[in-house]
């Protein structure tokens, strides 16, 4: 499966032959929803990434059962009844770090705006946030939060539950890439 990630990201993206690319296959993603009746966290640590450092493009792609959630329940319901895992198996980013440049950076965080369509369900709408990068050693650390309306991306709550359960989730993204040969 991996390597069929390392495709989907190496042809991609429009990389330069020679460009330098930094990637990662550990990348964080977690969504969090406040709501009445109960908080609702799950995180993902096995987001594949890849950014092209010649040109700030980067793309992102993650499988929705990698998500964990405290409650088992959870998980399976967000697995069958919200995110249909097995008909919609992964989400996916593609998008620019505007002005972005590698000689720019060092070990402390810059600010970027980051825009590009992130595609859940099979349903593909732009985003645009502000991200921050920094360079340490040879690795490129990114983060950003941002918040999507689940009804966006097809997400329906179901009636019993509308008032438990809030439509707008913040996506948090955390990065850590390493230099490719």
């Amino acid at each position: 499966m991996r390597k069929v990630l390392f495709f989907f990201f190496a042809f991609g993206l429009s990389l330069s032959v020679y460009a330098q690319r930094y990637m990662t296959q550990s990348g964080f993603i977690s969504f969090y929803s406040k709501a009445p009746l109960e908080n609702i966290e799950a995180f993902n640590n096995q987001a594949s990434s890849v950014i092209n450092a010649g040109n700030g493009e980067i793309a992102f792609s993650l499988l929705m059962k990698g998500f964990r959630f405290e409650k088992a329940l959870m998980q399976e319901h967000f697995n069958e009844k919200y995110a249909e895992s097995e008909k919609h198996p992964k989400a996916t980013f593609k998008g620019i770090i505007e002005d972005f440049s590698l000689s720019d950076l060092d070990n402390k965080f810059k600010k970027y705006n980051v825009k590009g369509t992130l595609t859940i369900k099979g349903i593909s709408k732009s985003v645009e946030t502000v991200g921050e990068v920094r360079k340490e050693n040879e690795r490129i650390e990114a983060k950003a939060v941002f918040d999507v309306l689940l009804s966006d991306f097809g997400i329906k709550i179901p009636m019993p539950v509308k008032d438990n359960i809030s439509n707008t989730i913040k996506i948090t993204v955390k990065m850590l890439y390493d230099k490719m040969d």
